[in-house]
C-alpha cells in the first residue's frame, strides 16, 4: 500500500530540521565569540589600527572624526550563516584619542542567506544627545534610538553642516568573505568588560 503524504508531519519535519540548524549555528557562534574573546589592551589596538586604517583609505572620514564626539570602532565583525545567521564583534569607543569604553555587536537573522564573511565598522557620535543614548541604554538595537546614516561615496562628497547635523554616521570597512551584504539593521550594541 502507498504511503499518503502528511502536510502536517512534513511541517513539523521542517519545523524540528530548522530548529536544530539554528541551535547547531548557534553553538558553532558561541564557541567562536568565547574563542575570539580578546583581552581590552588587544581590542583597543585593533579598533585604534582599523580607525587610522580608515582614515587612509577614505580620506573623508577623517573630517568626520573630528568633527564627531565619538567614534565607537568594531574592527572585525564576524558574520556566518546557512538558513539561520549570525553576528559578532568587539570594538572600542573613543574619546579624542582616549579609549573610554568596550562594546560588542551581535545579530541573529533568519531567512536567505549562505556563507561566511568579516568586516569591520566605525560609528560616528556626532552628538551628545547620541552618546549618552549609547551610554544609557541597556543594549541598543540599531534601528531604534538615535538616526543612523550610512557615509557613503554620496554623503562624503555633500559634506556641511546640514549633513553632519545627523545623530551617527555608520561607516562599513574592509569586507572579506562570502557572504553578501553588511547592515547593521536588527544588531544591539552592549557594553562589556574584556
Amino acid at each position: 500500500m502507498a504511503s499518503q503524504h502528511n502536510p502536517a508531519r512534513t511541517s513539523s519535519r521542517l519545523a524540528r530540521s530548522l530548529g536544530a540548524i539554528a541551535l547547531m549555528l548557534a553553538g558553532i557562534l558561541a564557541c567562536a565569540g568565547a574563542a575570539r574573546a580578546d583581552s581590552a589592551a588587544q581590542i583597543r589596538e585593533a579598533s585604534a589600527g582599523a580607525l587610522q586604517h580608515l582614515y587612509a583609505a577614505e580620506p573623508s572620514t577623517h573630517e568626520l572624526g573630528e568633527k564627531a564626539v565619538a567614534i565607537l570602532v568594531f574592527p572585525k565583525i564576524y558574520k556566518a550563516g546557512f538558513v539561520v545567521g549570525g553576528e559578532h564583534g568587539e570594538g572600542t569607543l573613543f574619546k579624542g584619542r582616549e579609549a573610554t569604553g568596550h562594546y560588542a555587536i551581535d545579530a541573529v537573522s533568519l531567512g536567505l542567506q549562505a556563507g561566511a564573511q568579516t568586516f569591520g565598522y566605525a560609528l560616528f557620535f556626532m552628538n551628545h544627545k547620541s552618546l549618552a543614548y549609547l551610554d544609557q541604554s541597556d543594549g541598543w538595537a540599531l534601528g531604534s534610538g538615535p538616526s543612523l546614516v550610512l557615509w557613503d561615496k554620496y554623503t562624503a562628497s555633500s559634506v556641511s553642516t546640514t549633513t553632519l547635523s545627523q545623530d551617527v554616521f555608520a561607516v562599513p570597512f574592509g569586507a572579506q568573505g562570502l557572504m553578501a551584504g553588511m547592515g547593521l539593521e536588527g544588531s544591539k550594541i552592549t557594553r562589556i568588560t574584556p
